[in-house]
C-alpha cells in the first residue's frame, strides 16, 4: 500500500522502531505464518539469526526480546509495557517461549544467533526465522529486513512490494513521489501540503476516522510524556545516564507559571528529553517516522499549540485543528523520505532518522503558522539541510546517548528553519528535492562504521563505564 500517514505515525514501544518495532513486527508475521500453515504443533526448535545492525546494536536495542515478543504473537501497536516487563520476566525464569502464543517451547540464548559483520543483500537489519521437528527438518524459514519506522519486507519480495507500492500510489487521487509534484499539486488545486495529503487519506479513510486517528495519535504522544515525568532515577542499560526530565520540568513549573515565551526553548527541549527518556526506557511511543527521533515531532507541536502567536485564546477545536493539519503536513513530507531516500539510521545513519523527523516537524510548523506551500517545501529543506552528515553512533547501541540531546537539538532547529522560511517568499536556491537526493548519496558514502553499528564515533571513544 503507499505510504500514509499512518504508517509514518505508528505506536509501538521503544527503544527503537528498527531494532525493536519492525523485529516485532516481522516475528509476530513469522508465527502468524506458522500458525496458519498447521504446522506449529510439530515445532521442536527454533534458531533466529540477526545480521549487520541488528546484530551489532540488538542488545541495546532491545532486539533480542522484541522478537521473543513477536514470536509469542504480540505486535508493537498493541502490547504495553506491563505486558513486555511480564512475559520477558516469565520467558527468563521458566527457559520456555510460548510459540504464537500457544505452544510451549525450550527456548535458550543459544537459540538466537548473531552475525555482526555479515551483511545481508538487501538491508544490514536483516534476520531470519527457522523452526524443525522433531527429526531436524526445517517446517518454515524466512527472512525479514527492518528498513527503518517499524516498516519490514520479505526476502525475496522486494520487487513485489514496490509494484503493490506503485500501483496502491495509482489510486490516490493526488499521488506525489518528490517536492515538486507536491507542490504542482497545491498550486493546480490551490490546496496546502496537508490538505493534499488529507485527500490522498480520504482514498482509505472518511475525515473523521483521520481526524480521530491523528488525536489519538497525540494523545499517545502526550500520554508519553506525562509517563516519563513520574519516571526517576537511571535509565536502563549500565551507562547510568540520569532522568532529567522530572527534575526539569517542576524548575519549569516554579519559574515559568504562564508559558512565557522567554522560555519557549526550555519546554521544547523539555517534550523532547521526556519522550526520548520513556522510549530508552522501552516505554509506549509514537513513531515519528522513527523511535531514536520521537521526541521532535512531539516537541515542535508542543511549542505550536503554546507558542505560536494566537494560540493562547484558541478553542479545544480550533488547537485540534493544529494537531490534525501539523501531522498531516509533516506526513506528506515524511512520505517524501521514505520513497525516494530512507528513514532507517542503519541505512544512512541519523540524518535519515533526526534529520527526517526535523524536516518533518519544521514543515509542519510552517503550515500551522501560515506558511504556503512553498514557504512549507522551504522549511523542510533547512532543516534537512542542516543535519546532512549526521552518524549514528550510539554508546553501547543504546538509544541515549548522543540520540536523547539530539532530539533536543533537531526540534530547536526544525522550529528556527520554520521561521526562516517564514521571514522568506518561498523561493529559495535549494529544493528540497535536491536536500533529500544529497542525503541518500551521503548516507551510501557514508562508513558503515558509522550507520548504528556501535564501531565508531562516540561508541568507541567514549567509555561506556
Amino acid at each position: 500500500m503507499a505510504v500514509g500517514v499512518f504508517d509514518l505515525f505508528s505506536i509501538g514501544i521503544g527503544p527503537s522502531s528498527s531494532h525493536t518495532v519492525g523485529p516485532m513486527r516481522a516475528a509476530a508475521v513469522f508465527a502468524g505464518e506458522l500458525k496458519a500453515s498447521g504446522n506449529l504443533e510439530r515445532v521442536a526448535s527454533l534458531r533466529v539469526d540477526l545480521y549487520g545492525s541488528l546484530a551489532a546494536t540488538g542488545r541495546g536495542h532491545g532486539t533480542m526480546t522484541a522478537i521473543l515478543l513477536g514470536l509469542e504473537g504480540y505486535h508493537p501497536e498493541l502490547i504495553l509495557p506491563e505486558e513486555v516487563e511480564e512475559r520477558l520476566a516469565t520467558i527468563a525464569e521458566t527457559g520456555i517461549l510460548n510459540l504464537a502464543g500457544e505452544v510451549s517451547l525450550p527456548y535458550g540464548e543459544s537459540d538466537m544467533v548473531l552475525h555482526p559483520l555479515t551483511i545481508l543483500p538487501r538491508h544490514t537489519n536483516g534476520m531470519t526465522f527457522t523452526v524443525a521437528d522433531a527429526g531436524g527438518g526445517t517446517l518454515h524459514s524466512a527472512t525479514f529486513f527492518s528498513v527503518g519506522g517499524g516498516f519490514i519486507i520479505r526476502d525475496g519480495e522486494e520487487d513485489a512490494a514496490q509494484k503493490e507500492l506503485d500501483e496502491s500510489k495509482k489510486e490516490l487521487p493526488l499521488p506525489f513521489r518528490t517536492a515538486a509534484e507536491l507542490l504542482d499539486h497545491c498550486a493546480a488545486r490551490g490546496l496546502s501540503i496537508g490538505q493534499v495529503m488529507l485527500v490522498n487519506e480520504r482514498a482509505s479513510r472518511t475525515e473523521a476516522q483521520i481526524r480521530d486517528g491523528l488525536l489519538h495519535i497525540y494523545s499517545v504522544m502526550e500520554g508519553c510524556v506525562q509517563v516519563s515525568l513520574k519516571r526517576t532515577g537511571l535509565l536502563p542499560g549500565g551507562l547510568k545516564v540520569r532522568r532529567r526530565a522530572p527534575d526539569w520540568h517542576e524548575r519549569l513549573l516554579k519559574e515559568d507559571k504562564g508559558h512565557d515565551p522567554m522560555y519557549w526553548q526550555e519546554w521544547v527541549n523539555l517534550i523532547a528529553l521526556a519522550v526520548n527518556e520513556e522510549n530508552a526506557s522501552g516505554g509506549r511511543v509514537v513513531t515519528a517516522p522513527t523511535n531514536g527521533a520521537a521526541g521532535i515531532i512531539p516537541a515542535v507541536l508542543y511549542y505550536a499549540l503554546h507558542f505560536a502567536p494566537g494560540m493562547d485564546k484558541a478553542s479545544q477545536a480550533d488547537r485540534d485543528d493544529v494537531v490534525v493539519r501539523f501531522l498531516l503536513t509533516a506526513a506528506a513530507v515524511g512520505v517524501l523520505y521514505k520513497e525516494q531516500a530512507s528513514i532507517s539510521g542503519a541505512e544512512v545513519g541519523c540524518q535519515g532518522e533526526v534529520g527526517s523527523a526535523s524536516s518533518m516537524a519544521a514543515a509542519g510548523l510552517a503550515e500551522v503558522m501560515g506558511g504556503t506551500p512553498a514557504q512549507v517545501e522551504n522549511a523542510a529543506e533547512i532543516a534537512m539541510e542542516h543535519n546532512l552528515g549526521l552518524t549514528c553512533d550510539p554508546i553501547g547501541g543504546l538509544v541515549q546517548i548522543p540520540c536523547i540531546e539530539r532530539n533536543a537539538i533537531a526540534a530547536a532547529k526544525a522550529i528556527n528553519a520554520a521561521k526562516m522560511a517564514l521571514w522568506g517568499d518561498g523561493s529559495h536556491r535549494v529544493s528540497l528535492d535536491e536536500v533529500i537526493v544529497t542525503m541518500r548519496e551521503t548516507g551510501k558514502d557514508m562508513s558503515s562504521k558509522y550507520k548504528e553499528t556501535a564501531m565508531g564515533g562516540l561508541a568507541v571513544n567514549v567509555p561506556e563505564c
